[in-house]
């Protein structure tokens, strides 16, 4: 009776990690995809010359969209919907890179924050996946650093203060990287989290959140 018991479990371990592993191998999949729509969208936006979008429309695009995502995340059209958020934030992006380009050494300003995004997200997903430490822990200290970063942000915006906005731009690289490992980290101890369409937006907007708050870190610091 107990060897059976065994055989039982191994074989819902076994069926377990199967199934992570492939919420593991379609999250990166489609997180791959979305960037390099992103990417394509951006540079669409770069070639039409689109100027900075208000950020009312932006925060309405970008919200409405995203709770689109997760309206539709158990269907195909979440798809559909997850393509239309990351290519609306590539195309708002556009804007912000076509200023940076136009700096003296804004080309390295822009590839230094694309290799430190790049490495940061491989780093701590490599961290996640190989010592399968549970990050679930850091769930309460996203929510709260989420609350307290959007309130500091709009106070930066109303009060325009500048080293306010360094602030937040640096707590944003942190509560980005804590997202990936949490986010990652979730997909591979809790059974409940199969749905590859919401592990990707999450993913998606952590990197998106840590090139933008690293390009602004490393153009304060280069004087421009």
């Amino acid at each position: 009776m107990a060897y059976r018991t065994s055989q039982i479990a191994d074989q819902q371990t076994k069926r377990s990690e199967i199934s992570t592993n492939k919420v593991l191998r379609n999250t990166y999949m489609l997180l791959a995809m979305t960037l390099l729509f992103s990417a394509v969208t951006a540079g669409t936006a770069m070639a039409m010359g689109i100027g900075q979008m208000n950020i009312f429309i932006f925060l309405i695009g970008a919200y409405g969209l995203m709770f689109l995502v997760h309206k539709t995340a158990n269907s195909a059209a979440g798809i559909l919907s997850i393509f239309a958020f990351t290519g609306f934030m590539g195309f708002t992006l556009g804007p912000m890179l076509s200023l940076y380009l136009s700096l003296p050494n804004g080309a390295q300003l822009v590839m230094t924050a694309l290799g430190m995004t790049g490495a940061t997200f491989i780093g701590l997903s490599a961290v996640a996946l190989i010592t399968r430490k549970d990050f679930s822990f850091l769930g309460n200290f996203m929510i709260a650093g989420a609350i307290v970063l959007v309130l500091a942000m709009v106070a930066a915006m109303i009060f325009n203060i500048t080293a306010l906005a360094l602030a937040v731009s640096a707590g944003f690289v942190l509560f980005s990287s804590a997202a990936i490992l949490y986010q990652t980290s979730e997909i591979i101890h809790r059974a409940g989290e199969t749905n590859y369409i919401l592990a990707t937006i999450t993913l998606f907007v952590s990197i998106y959140n840590l090139f933008v708050s690293l390009l602004s870190l490393l153009g304060f610091m280069s004087n421009d």
